[in-house]
């Protein structure tokens, strides 16, 4: 699905976009990526045009333009708008998306969204961490060049002047992704309904956090690891991602609010209170609550009371248990730094003791080999339901490539009739180069895949689509159902490893260690 995202800058140096659209540059950092002679490195694949400026002046253009009305010559003033619109990573395996169909679709865009305005129009097709999602950047003068009609979400007066400055409102951004919705429908790309409240609101600042986050963790825990220790934790959660993953785990297992109220104060020490209809949480280390609005629509009151009456349709298979993992204070840094919290974890320790005690029992498993029989044959299931969902995508993909040409073949076809019956035909082309050119494609593809040449019909390849999608989705919910199991099968494990060594008396367990070498 194409998502929106809109970030405005006070940055009075319009140079720094183009530098940044056009190099490479370290995501941590943000720093620009240089080679052995100090010369800035240009991107492996991007796509360019500009808007009412050439692309490369884009710069100067703007300066002149803001001198011309005499504006953007404070510092506190915005200076321009950066618009991204990320497109699903699914579309260029499935529906054949590339960072140059994408640069068409997103330059008529911008020609839609922003008349009047200088702007550049970039796509890269790398991602973040190289993650190979297709996005593109909107860059925009905030200050409007020339004037243009008046649009329906303009709500001030004069705003399709020219020398007026952009505004992206609520209703400008809303205008904005249902326009987006449309335009990816039509092209036959993945997408969701842009407009309605996210399941789960993750803002660009606690993105950005947790980015952050993560790599000054993984920095801390290189060090210990290197130094022979084990580190506490691997994973950063922001306090609102706390939050929810807590409510997630301790929704699914109660029946009421009392009993979801106590699990999280009990379990997580997080409190939460009903205030004026909506939820609000209190993390264990804010003074101040988070309301639900901040965590997403699944972790608010009507959600979470449909959930409490196992009404949820998104209720998952595999109800995870409470078991965690039991910390070897011999390896704990934290641990052997502060006496106080040896003693909360010894005490943690034998509550996950037990715990693992009572899943064993409750799971039936007899012995120790049991469980590792247990949990090799669920690694195995969950590798064969993968495959299973990998060929069912790469079925999707086809039937994807099938509904898209047998669809271009008939929308065009009609002109093709007619460029058949031209009695100038290399005028008609010309006039009609566009949908002579992909009635042509289609049918030479559709000729290719169709050897018998019997056409599927539309109807019957959207529904083969639709039955297609729905066991995929069936096979996804399993394999997160199933990969919950895991998890506690292996933290179980783990813990039953630990227990029994401990019920080693430490000359035979150093004994066994040396022979293990």
């Amino acid at each position: 699905m194409a998502i929106v995202k809109h970030i405005k800058s006070r940055n009075a140096n319009y140079s720094a976009a183009i530098n940044y659209l056009l190099f490479e540059h370290d995501e941590k950092t943000g720093k620009k990526i240089v080679d052995e002679s100090g010369r800035s490195i240009l991107r492996k694949e991007f796509y360019m045009d500009g808007l009412n400026c050439d692309p490369m002046s884009f710069d100067k253009e703007c300066e002149l333009t803001n001198a011309h009305f005499h504006k953007n010559k404070k510092r506190e003033d915005i200076k321009s708008h950066h618009y991204i619109i990320s497109y699903d990573p699914a579309d260029v395996t499935e529906n054949g998306l590339t960072g140059e169909r994408a640069q068409a679709i997103s330059l008529e865009l911008a020609k839609q969204m922003f008349p009047g305005y200088q702007a550049l129009v970039v796509t890269h097709t790398d991602g973040h961490n190289e993650s190979g999602n297709i996005h593109t950047h909107i860059v925009i003068n905030s200050m409007r060049k020339t004037a243009v009609e008046r649009q329906p979400y303009m709500d001030k007066p004069h705003e399709e002047v020219a020398g007026y400055k952009h505004r992206s409102t609520d209703k400008f951004m809303n205008t904005f992704k249902k326009t987006v919705m449309d335009r990816c429908l039509q092209e036959g790309l993945h997408q969701i309904d842009l407009l309605a409240p996210a399941e789960r609101k993750i803002t660009q600042k606690e993105y950005m956090a947790q980015k952050h986050g993560q790599q000054t963790i993984d920095e801390i825990n290189r060090k210990i690891i290197e130094d022979g220790l084990k580190p506490t934790s691997t994973v950063f959660l922001t306090q609102k991602e706390y939050l929810r993953q807590a409510i997630d785990e301790c929704a699914v297992t109660s029946s009421n609010f009392d009993e979801f109220q106590s699990k999280l104060l009990e379990l997580f020490q997080i409190s939460v209170i009903e205030h004026r209809g909506r939820y609000s949480y209190l993390h264990p280390d804010r003074q101040k609550r988070i309301s639900e609005r901040a965590l997403g629509t699944r972790y608010g009151k009507e959600h979470l009371e449909q959930t409490f009456l196992r009404k949820d349709p998104l209720a998952i298979l595999y109800v995870r248990s409470h078991l965690r993992l039991v910390v070897n204070l011999q390896t704990n840094v934290k641990a052997m730094q502060s006496p106080a919290y040896a003693h909360r974890v010894k005490l943690s320790n034998l509550q996950q003791m037990a715990n693992t005690i009572i899943y064993v029992q409750e799971h039936g498993f007899d012995t120790q080999s049991d469980l590792k029989n247990t949990l090799l044959a669920s690694k195995q299931e969950l590798k064969e339901m993968q495959t299973q969902v990998a060929q069912h995508r790469s079925g999707l993909r086809i039937l994807n490539n099938q509904i898209r040409y047998t669809g271009q073949y008939y929308a065009n076809k009609e002109v093709y009739s007619q460029f058949s019956k031209a009695k100038y035909k290399g005028k008609y082309r010309k006039e009609h180069a566009k949908e002579i050119q992909k009635y042509e494609e289609a049918r030479d593809w559709l000729r290719s895949f169709y050897q018998d040449g019997k056409m599927t019909s539309l109807k019957t390849l959207t529904l083969q689509k639709e039955k297609l999608q729905q066991q995929i989705a069936s096979e996804e919910e399993a394999i997160s159902s199933l990969k919950e199991k895991l998890k506690d099968l292996d933290t179980a494990d783990q813990n039953v490893d630990f227990i029994l060594q401990m019920q080693i008396p430490e000359p035979v367990r150093s004994k066994t260690k040396d022979l293990e070498r």
